[in-house]
């Protein structure tokens, strides 16, 4: 395990009723440390009972978590965070939507739930540190005595990317117990510890959305809605009708029903205006772009970087140009559909540099 605690520990591991989080716990418990299981509620009770909520605090995911827990031998308990998920996590990613902007709500929820309130509800049971099941592994620094998360040993299940925003006090905190492993051989000690849980189908990115994005938007805040407007191309011409702008991010083709331009995609959004602006494929690439809100893990520089602009993208070279209060970023080679909104994450090899959230590109 990636830089195990070096003597008998308290941990809180967040435990979703998921394989990688039981494993999490299961190699912590082998270790002789006290482990504490617990799982984050972030629906109602009302809302955990619907079939339509596949969040984390299904009835099914609790029994789970519950059903290791007791396997392991560890105490368990289920905290509710679902205030501070709604307004941490649900309503940024409704309100970035109807901004233009396309959100990556998995950020937001490890920064403010699970190394935010989590953590602080771990030191209030005397953990000193909280473990998750993520595919990633923490580094210190020796030489700017900084840590800072790098890639896991299965880079095909690799989550650096949803990491880059944590502190330093959060990484000094964080384990990251399944990093050394590949997922097969995750699932193998689960089966061979004889944990219910060892063939449970992965779950879905977005935990507390089924089906489409758009729907869900228009379920939780229907008083929102901007209604029909116009599809336009870069001219300003109108081309056709759209059902809402929130319902569409930079780089779609879909749901766009151009019968005379079959072959646009959407460019940009103009929200205040709820307007779409489409282009062609070649209208997607760009060389460069700002990103704002940057956390560093290691200490800033400018120069040579790679950097990934979706959390499935392949790293792409690039040079970070100036550091501010925007970072000014060129790409070594043109990419397609840089959307603002999604996060652009810095490395340094296989070492988390740092990362922010795209404002724009061009």
């Amino acid at each position: 395990m990636n830089n195990p605690p070096s003597k008998k520990t308290r941990i809180v591991v967040a435990l979703s009723g998921g394989v990688d989080s039981s494993v999490c716990a299961q190699l912590l418990v082998e270790q002789g440390h006290d482990v504490v299981g617990m799982t984050i509620k972030t629906w109602s009770a009302d809302e955990c009972r619907d079939e339509r909520s596949k969040g984390c605090c299904s009835i099914r995911d609790i029994d789970d978590a519950r059903s290791v827990a007791r396997k392991l031998n560890i105490p368990y308990y289920v905290m509710d965070l679902s205030a501070d998920f709604q307004e941490k996590v649900i309503d940024y990613f409704v309100d970035e939507y109807f901004r233009g902007r396309t959100p990556n709500p998995c950020i937001e929820c490890n920064n403010h739930i699970k190394f935010g309130v989590l953590a602080q509800k771990a030191k209030e049971l005397g953990a000193e540190q909280v473990a998750t099941g993520h595919y990633a592994r923490k580094e210190f620094d020796a030489s700017q005595g900084r840590y800072c998360v790098t890639e896991g040993r299965d880079l095909s299940k690799d989550q650096t990317y949803v990491l880059f925003g944590l502190t330093q006090e959060q990484l000094k905190m964080m384990l990251l117990p399944v990093g050394d492993l590949e997922k097969k051989d995750v699932r193998r000690l689960a089966e061979k510890m004889g944990l219910r849980v060892h063939d449970k189908p992965d779950s879905q990115e977005i935990c507390f959305v089924k089906g489409k994005y758009g729907d869900f938007v228009k379920g939780y805040s229907p008083e929102r809605l901007p209604g029909k407007g116009e599809i336009i191309d870069e001219a300003g011409q109108v081309l056709g009708e759209h059902e809402g702008s929130h319902l569409f991010t930079v780089g779609q083709r879909k749901r766009l029903r151009l019968d005379n331009a079959p072959d646009y995609f959407v460019t940009a959004l103009r929200p205040e205006l709820n307007q779409v602006v489409v282009g062609r494929e070649e209208d997607l690439m760009t060389t460069e772009m700002t990103v704002r809100r940057v956390n560093w893990q290691l200490l800033p520089r400018t120069g040579t970087t790679e950097i990934k602009i979706r959390s499935r993208h392949e790293k792409t070279p690039a040079e970070i140009v100036s550091i501010g209060e925007q970072v000014l970023v060129r790409f070594k080679y043109p990419q397609k559909a840089v959307t603002p909104g999604q996060a652009a994450v810095f490395y340094d090899g296989p070492r988390v540099l740092g990362g922010g959230w795209i404002e724009s590109a061009g």
